[in-house]
């Protein structure tokens, strides 16, 4: 007879997130799991196979939480001004203290670039292929762009959104601020 769960799936995989998000796949240990999501290794193993396993259903919760923030930019109807909001909605929690920063399909996006985890870079690449979607649909709002320009500005964009998440890890709000209003000046 199988043994019932005595922990919820859904907060145990919050705190795994959290873990690989402070500290990347690589360098979450198994040990360190156990420790943060208070459970063993067996506990581990029987609901999610290995640690692969558990990462991909971190970044299935972490593009949950994210799906609040994608949700308002899908539904807004104002163009250029939807992006940047979304720039600045996308950052705005890591100026709370919670000691996590950054993005964390970014900094798997980073972390994964040189992998050969094909279903790793599957779930980067629809998040990614997404995104780029969706900013491609404000740029569109503005009828004065061709299609040419608006699939640059789109490149320009995403790889700027790169780069604000990974600047969001290490500078201050002001300085990220910046950055975005900057990004914005000739779109």
């Amino acid at each position: 007879m199988a043994r019932k769960k005595e922990y919820n799936e859904d907060v145990v995989v919050e705190k795994a997130m959290k873990l690989f998000w402070r500290n990347g796949y690589q360098t979450t240990s198994m040990q360190m799991l156990e420790k943060e999501m208070g459970i063993n290794k067996f506990s581990i193993y029987s609901s999610f196979g290995n640690k692969h396993g558990l990462f991909l259903e971190s970044l299935k919760c972490y593009k949950g939480q994210v799906n609040v923030v994608l949700d308002k930019f899908k539904n807004a109807s104002n163009g250029v001004d939807d992006i940047k909001q979304f720039f600045y909605d996308s950052v705005s929690s890591n100026f709370k203290d919670d000691n996590i920063k950054g993005c964390l399909v970014t900094n798997t996006y980073n972390e994964f670039s040189e992998s050969e985890d094909a279903l790793i870079k599957e779930e980067m690449t629809a998040f990614m292929n997404n995104l780029k979607e969706l900013i491609i649909e404000k740029l569109k709002l503005d009828g004065s762009k061709d299609l040419k320009t608006i699939e640059k500005q789109a490149n320009f964009l995403l790889l700027a959104k790169h780069g604000l998440a990974a600047a969001a890890r290490v500078n201050s709000k002001k300085e990220i601020e910046d950055y975005i209003e900057m990004t914005f000046i000739n779109i």
